[in-house]
């Protein structure tokens, strides 16, 4: 496959295997990756007697505040669509999502594909219930600050000796897949002077390429799309590619939740997600807070691609 017309494909690229070419991607993420009342909001583990409550979370993969309005007005209309009693719990990191989830202090957690793959492994059972219409087919976009005088392209070589940082050290769409897709078109991921930087969040990544602390950086095409529209980028900071497109975010289930909730209790999430519509008012609230047509069932073979990177780096056993 041409690495300049896969940055210009629109549907999922799934490798078969990973090559041996790539060892020197592996090698080097290895080590930076492994170190890594209704609608309430209410600390995790703060009413775990309660059996009628469904606790959902979410990767802190933007600011705390928008991800406390966003899931904050999720569980307020799930809490009215299902008849439960839900509430949000925040988390300070990726791993930590997972590792809660694992234990069974969050019930429903809106996951990037690496940590879902990550949560699934670790909480066998576990079922993915949702997708936006738009993790069918998701996007990183790479960005730079206009001082580096580079023109939009599909060509990524440039970016190898620019200033660089990631989003999160675990984050699908803001380090994994543009990881890969940098070292497809012969782009050491690790290469960067000094190492890449790793900002912890898409807006962050925004933050320090406008600053000019870093020449470019990558961030998950939503969160661009979403501050762009509301003139929240620095004019500063410019689109320069895309990736192609893969399965990102998705809602998982913890396994243990039937048993309190009902047997059918990830059927009725499927159903309450794919039932929002855009005409009603209340759902067209929560659907525009997740940069989202609509939500779709998806299952876990749509995050293969992302399961077999992972393996293959060793985050995923």
């Amino acid at each position: 496959m041409s690495s300049r017309r896969a940055l210009r494909s629109g549907s999922p690229v799934v490798p078969a295997a990973l090559s041996l070419s790539r060892r020197g991607f592996l090698a080097g993420t290895v080590a930076a990756l492994a170190a890594a009342g209704c609608g309430r909001t209410s600390p995790v583990g703060d009413d775990r007697a309660g059996q009628g409550t469904l606790r959902i979370g979410a990767i802190p993969d933007q600011d705390p505040e928008v991800l406390n309005r966003l899931h904050g007005t999720v569980a307020e209309a799930m809490s009215a669509g299902l008849d439960l009693e839900v509430t949000y719990a925040p988390v300070t990191d990726y791993g930590a999502a997972v590792s809660l989830f694992r234990r069974g202090d969050l019930d429903l957690v809106w996951f990037g594909g690496l940590t879902g793959v990550q949560a699934r492994t670790q909480a066998p059972g576990a079922v993915p219930v949702a997708q936006r219409d738009i993790d069918a087919a998701f996007h990183s976009v790479f960005v730079v600050n206009t001082a580096t005088g580079l023109a939009a392209s599909d060509d990524l070589t440039p970016l190898a000796g620019r200033r660089f940082t990631y989003g999160s050290e675990t984050s699908t769409s803001g380090r994994l897949m543009p990881a890969y897709f940098l070292q497809e078109q012969g782009v050491d991921p690790q290469g960067f002077p000094g190492g890449p930087g790793f900002s912890g969040s898409h807006d962050a990544t925004l933050q320090l390429v406008a600053s000019g602390s870093y020449e470019a950086g990558v961030l998950n095409e939503q969160v661009w799309r979403a501050r762009s529209a509301a003139g929240e980028v620095d004019p500063a900071v410019v689109e320069y590619a895309r990736t192609p497109a893969y399965h990102d975010y998705h809602w998982l289930l913890q396994p243990d939740v039937p048993a309190r909730l009902g047997d059918d209790v990830a059927e009725r999430l499927t159903a309450w997600f794919t039932g929002l519509s855009a005409d009603d008012p209340a759902d067209a609230e929560v659907l525009e807070l997740f940069g989202a047509g609509s939500f779709v069932a998806t299952e876990a073979a749509n995050y293969d691609q992302i399961e077999a990177i992972g393996r293959e780096l060793g985050l995923v056993s």
